[in-house]
């Protein structure tokens, strides 16, 4: 293995989206390897995304039960979605998507971290947030395609189903494991 990263570097010669969709495209990059070689490259690009971590006044977590069609069940995670060209800080695009998957709204929103959550396939960039003191005193406005239904669970029991297992949404494993690993640490 090299300790020069830049001998790591692909070359894009060249790049068009091949199929476009709501939500994403599908690009190819020409591109030339580091030993010579020339192929091309197909990944999912998508905008900046949004995740939050509800909680209740009483410590309890507003989580989202969604069907999700790619794995053909109803999926529990947490409320998420696109940062909007015209969001002007990411925590904006937190609170709203907050108050449109859930009806509810924060009385504390806080940066949790940012991850690329499978950067060999897409070039999606989540940013992840803790919101506190969680209201339901909006009105859910779901995307015509979003199927969901809002419930509250007790953060010990969601923590325990992500780490057995049974909670299977990546982005929820990833807000919950990534609270508790900050809480132990801060």
């Amino acid at each position: 293995m090299t300790d020069d990263p830049d001998e790591l570097a692909w070359e894009t010669t060249d790049s068009a989206v091949d199929y476009s969709c709501p939500g994403f495209d599908v690009r190819r990059d020409e591109v030339v390897l580091p030993d010579g070689t020339e192929t091309d490259f197909h990944y999912v690009s998508e905008p900046p995304a949004v995740v939050v971590l509800p909680f209740t006044p009483d410590g309890d977590v507003v989580v989202i039960e969604e069907w999700r069609q790619a794995v053909g069940r109803v999926s529990r995670g947490l409320p998420a979605g696109t940062v909007e060209e015209d969001d002007d800080d990411v925590t904006v695009a937190a609170r709203r998507e907050l108050a449109e998957e859930t009806g509810y709204e924060a009385g504390a929103v806080e940066r949790l971290c940012t991850v690329e959550p499978a950067n060999g396939l897409l070039d999606s960039v989540h940013h992840f947030f803790v919101a506190c003191d969680c209201e339901p005193t909006a009105e859910q406005e779901l995307d015509f395609n979003e199927s969901i239904r809002v419930t509250v669970e007790n953060y010990d029991d969601l923590l325990a189903a992500a780490l057995d297992g049974e909670l299977r949404d990546g982005r929820a494993v990833v807000g919950l494991t990534r609270h508790e690993l900050a809480d132990r640490s801060g």
